[in-house]
């Protein structure tokens, strides 16, 4: 009996095309990005009717979410915080424990939950939103009045992602060293000086850096990324999952963001 199954030609002729088309989708949503950052970096983009559209924008995209954020990031802070230092004390560890929470807590965790949590309750429903505004005509009719839709539309959210991004890994990040000492050492004064030799002594100036590298990416790819797929993306396919295709492509960034800092720190 013959095989009916595909010829290695054509599943290797298949496999070249979807390579290509994936790298074709990437290098749009790349180019899409710097299209977006050259807007942002204009100043048309601030005046005018153009500024009440990007205000509007990051407080709908950082205000709602901030006290929530804050208040998750503490019970997890006070949580982990404890968790870490009860387990350090048992094994006789404990001048490590403050180290350990900052490293894992405020470096790792916080930037990667705020932006995750900026993804889903902004950036993914910014990109449904875009992509109903393309469906009902809106772009062309802003087009028709000499209006650069990017501009008027696109541009306020990817630049109220970035903010929202940057605010909440900024907010809860001092929480959580707050909560930190007051577990170590409570409301006493005197555990400061060497609290904050041991914060200094973590946040070196190149793990500083890297850290606000990393999370300062993290808002470029939610930001970015579901704005990029519903945009990038036909009509029909943008239509029958933007957010999905959008949390994959972001999902796929954020591990690479990831995996780069980790390298840079610690190998």
């Amino acid at each position: 009996m013959t095989s009916s199954g595909p010829s290695p030609r054509h599943t290797t002729a298949r496999a070249r095309a979807l390579l290509s088309r994936s790298l074709g989708q990437w290098w749009r949503m790349l180019h899409f990005g710097a299209e977006m950052l050259t807007l942002a970096g204009r100043h048309s983009s601030y005046r005018g009717d153009q500024w009440p559209l990007l205000a509007r924008q990051i407080v709908q995209a950082t205000l709602p979410n901030l006290w929530w954020f804050i208040l998750l990031a503490a019970l997890a802070s006070l949580v982990i915080t404890r968790i870490v230092v009860v387990t350090a004390l048992s094994y006789g560890l404990s001048r490590y424990a403050l180290e350990m929470v900052i490293r894992v807590l405020v470096l790792e965790l916080i930037p990667l939950a705020a932006a995750f949590f900026i993804a889903i309750h902004y950036a993914l429903p910014a990109g449904a939103e875009i992509v109903a505004l393309r469906s009902r005509g809106v772009f062309d009719d802003l087009r028709r009045r000499g209006l650069n839709p990017a501009q008027r539309e696109l541009v306020p959210r990817v630049l109220a992602g970035i903010f929202a991004v940057l605010t909440l890994a900024a907010a809860a990040g001092v929480v959580a060293l707050v909560l930190a000492y007051v577990v170590v050492h409570g409301f006493s004064p005197w555990g400061l000086p060497g609290y904050t030799r041991t914060v200094g002594h973590v946040l070196s100036p190149a793990v500083a850096l890297v850290f606000l590298l990393k999370t300062l990416f993290f808002s470029l790819a939610v930001s970015l990324v579901p704005p990029a797929s519903a945009m990038t993306e036909t009509t029909r396919r943008a239509r029958s999952g933007p957010e999905l295709q959008g949390l994959f492509r972001m999902l796929a960034a954020m591990v690479l963001i990831e995996l780069g800092s980790l390298m840079v720190n610690y190998i």
